[in-house]
């Protein structure tokens, strides 16, 4: 089993520090979600109880985002949360996200996979760049959501942004002077 393939095993000290036992160092709650962004498992446990807290600690996560606002989720979806715990629906809640975070990922590798299958306009000159480019796009929009793996580098740098533009500059002369 790859290292990647296996949660990354946080344990909480009774002072309730987080230890990354990979690195042998202590991690805050930004290094964990820096953890999770970039597609590793992770794995919060008790160092005395064994008990598992990482519910507890990627909910704390969550709140914490939510609370800089950073806010992904509407109000209307956390009430309808907090009225699941005290509802029957609490059994279908939990299938609901699921299928529906598994439908964004889905949905997002289709987008990719029509983006890179044979149409016609893969004869148009360059093509081959501007598909390219849509292909960068959706990475960077996408960075950040559950299932799907960051940038090399997390961020486009600025040489990579110059180049993007120059690129997209030579397409619309190209295109120019096909209309001609």
């Amino acid at each position: 089993m790859s290292e990647d393939a296996k949660p990354l095993l946080i344990k909480r000290y009774a002072s309730r520090r987080l230890y990354n036992t990979e690195t042998s160092d202590y991690v805050t709650l930004e290094d964990i979600a820096g953890f999770i962004r970039e597609g590793r498992e992770v794995q919060i446990v008790d160092l005395k109880s064994g008990d598992d807290l990482t519910r507890q600690y990627l909910l704390q996560i969550i709140a914490e985002h939510e609370s800089r606002g950073e806010s992904v989720l509407p109000i209307e979806v956390l009430t309808d949360l907090v009225r699941s715990y005290t509802t029957q629906a609490q059994s279908v809640v939990p299938q609901f996200l699921a299928m529906s975070f598994e439908m964004l990922r889905e949905g997002h590798s289709q987008i990719m996979d029509n983006m890179t299958r044979a149409n016609p306009m893969a004869k148009m000159p360059g093509f081959d760049e501007m598909q390219r480019q849509q292909q960068a796009f959706m990475k960077t929009m996408m960075t950040g959501w559950p299932g799907i793996a960051p940038t090399e580098t997390g961020e486009e740098s600025s040489d990579d942004l110059d180049q993007i533009k120059r690129q997209l500059a030579e397409l619309q002369q190209k295109l120019s002077k096909m209309n001609k």
